[in-house]
């Protein structure tokens, strides 16, 4: 079955950096594009990301364009989001998706960006 594990995520500092990987399995994951959404307590879940199952192509939200960069490991079946000046604004629960005939998710990893 279809399995998006996430990890990483915490505390960080204004203008901090982190890095959170989703690792997937039950799918073939060179074929897929992989997303990357947030969601704000209270707010609906924004789009963040998203990378071709090469990983040659990515797309991001305005706000985050030229911050995070999304990547991709093929040989590792894993996904990453890299984010960079990190701000308050900044902190929600991050989630992977993919969708394979229906809408997978990741568990979900908080990040928090507090002095």
């Amino acid at each position: 079955q279809v399995q998006l594990v996430q990890s990483g995520g915490g505390l960080v500092q204004p203008g901090g950096s982190l890095r959170l990987p989703c690792s997937a399995s039950g799918f073939i994951f060179n074929n897929v594009i992989m997303y990357w959404y947030r969601q704000a307590p209270g707010k609906e879940c924004e789009f963040v990301a998203d990378i071709s199952p090469n990983g040659e192509l990515t797309d991001y939200d305005e706000a985050v364009k030229g911050l995070f960069t999304m990547s991709r490991d093929n040989y590792k079946d894993t996904v990453y989001l890299q984010m960079n000046k990190l701000e308050p604004e900044d902190t929600d629960v991050y989630y992977c998706n993919v969708v394979r005939f229906r809408e997978y998710w990741g568990q979900g990893t908080l990040v928090t960006v507090s002095p």
